[in-house]
């Protein structure tokens, strides 16, 4: 009867946490529409309700009220399966993303060891005398056992939906990275060159800035040394923020969060300029509103990466103590909220401020840039920890590093394209003169 009440009570939780991310997705187009207008110079969604704040509802209600539309030359399963797959892996990325007040998880330790360390029971006899070592262990010293900080732990309120998860980073990474099959299905599905060149761009790019994301947090992962995202922030609770140690590993894991959310200026995909909306240009109604729902879902959830990772989590300022009980967990729930909406805000003033990039600029940016500097950083980590020096030594590493690489790139001659131009004019005779770039530059 117990595990049936638990059973009923996380699945009432997560189906108000299903409920709150899609309002707040509804309300953040909002909120993007408002800070274009504000950018443009002009007032925005005003009509609706007082100051326009009914217009998600009616933007919802029109979704449900438009004619369903799906073109005969479509894949008909894949062209269907697409948007499905878009959010329903944004919703389940966002299952491991602590967004409120978290403690972190015990870890089993093998006291038969000398030193004891970290263990990782293979069978049930393994785990059954690592937890009689722990026993001992715990009587020895007068402290809990594993099992009694485990049910603790369980007893507490974890504001994730689903706690002690010690690969929650890779989780999130895998089920992110599988979000491109959704737009690579419906731009192929859909049977138009526009949408299949969208969806090549979108593989593209996902793949590539996958590679620098993962690296970024390499080193954050190296210092913690958890892949949980709760002991992460319990780590910068204690030692101070991983942005004041690592602001290169920051900077990369930001843009490559751009990219990975198709946000401008890496909107690709998309790009109504040239592609005429991109991979859902033969989509409508609530097909289309579940690729918007999914967008806005990971840049949600990524934004929660960002402050979990590099700024502290649920902490106000590094080095303040949080207060406990009821009053603290509304705060720090606060704290996490405001964090996360800065950043929001943050990924939608940047679309109105840099133009979008070429293909082969976005690609550069990625192989060129990206990706050398994390290496450089990972190097710098793992040096600093084999030594056994100051974290703090990370900060001016990575400072040198950026100027270093920006001056570099500065400096690196530029190749000029190597593809003749033919220049109109009168000519004595024959077909129209053909020069080179150079001769033209020149």
């Amino acid at each position: 009867m117990e595990l049936g009440f638990s059973f009923w009570i996380t699945l009432l939780f997560i189906a108000i946490m299903m409920g709150v991310l899609q309002g707040t997705c509804a309300y953040l187009i909002l909120a993007e529409r408002k800070i274009s207008a504000w950018a443009q110079d002009r007032l925005g969604p005003n009509r609706v309700g007082p100051w326009g704040l009914l217009q998600p509802i009616a933007d919802g209600i029109k979704f449900l009220l438009k004619e369903d539309i799906i073109p005969n030359h479509v894949d008909k399963l894949f062209y269907l399966l697409a948007p499905c797959i878009t959010v329903g892996t944004a919703l389940l990325a966002f299952a491991v993303v602590p967004f409120g007040p978290t403690t972190p998880p015990p870890v089993l330790v093998d006291y038969r060891q000398n030193p004891p360390q970290t263990a990782w029971p293979q069978t049930i006899e393994e785990e059954k005398a690592i937890l009689d070592a722990d026993h001992k262990h715990a009587e020895q010293t007068n402290d809990k056992t594993y099992e009694e900080k485990l049910k603790e732990y369980n007893d507490t309120i974890q504001f994730v939906i689903a706690p002690h998860v010690d690969i929650g980073i890779v989780f999130n990474f895998a089920i992110g990275s599988l979000a491109v099959y959704g737009v690579l299905l419906g731009g192929w599905s859909s049977n138009d060159k526009y949408s299949m060149l969208g969806g090549l761009r979108s593989s593209a790019q996902l793949i590539s800035y996958e590679i620098p994301m993962g690296l970024s947090v390499l080193g954050v992962l190296a210092v913690t040394g958890s892949l949980n995202l709760e002991t992460i922030i319990d780590y910068q609770v204690k030692h101070g923020w991983n942005v004041l140690y690592q602001p290169l590993a920051a900077l990369l894991f930001i843009t490559s969060v751009f990219a990975e959310c198709n946000r401008l200026p890496f909107d690709l995909p998309e790009a109504e300029q040239e592609l005429v909306g991109g991979y859902h240009t033969e989509y409508s109604a609530m097909k289309f509103a579940l690729f918007f729902l999914g967008e806005y879902t990971h840049m949600i959830t990524t934004s929660f990466l960002v402050a979990i990772m590099f700024f502290g989590g649920w902490q106000l300022l590094p080095g303040i103590a949080m207060p406990d009980g009821v009053g603290g967990a509304i705060l720090k729930l606060i704290v996490f909220a405001i964090k996360m909406a800065l950043f929001i805000i943050f990924f939608m003033l940047i679309r109105w401020t840099l133009p979008r990039f070429r293909f082969d600029q976005l690609m550069g940016l990625s192989w060129k840039v990206l990706l050398p500097l994390a290496l450089v950083n990972v190097v710098c980590v793992i040096v600093i920890k084999q030594l056994h020096l100051s974290d703090w030594l990370l900060l001016p590493l990575s400072i040198a590093t950026l100027f270093i690489v920006a001056g570099f790139a500065l400096y690196m001659p530029q190749q000029r394209p190597r593809a003749p131009v033919r220049v109109a004019g009168h000519v004595a005779s024959g077909l129209p003169a053909v020069l080179h770039d150079e001769a033209v530059i020149d």
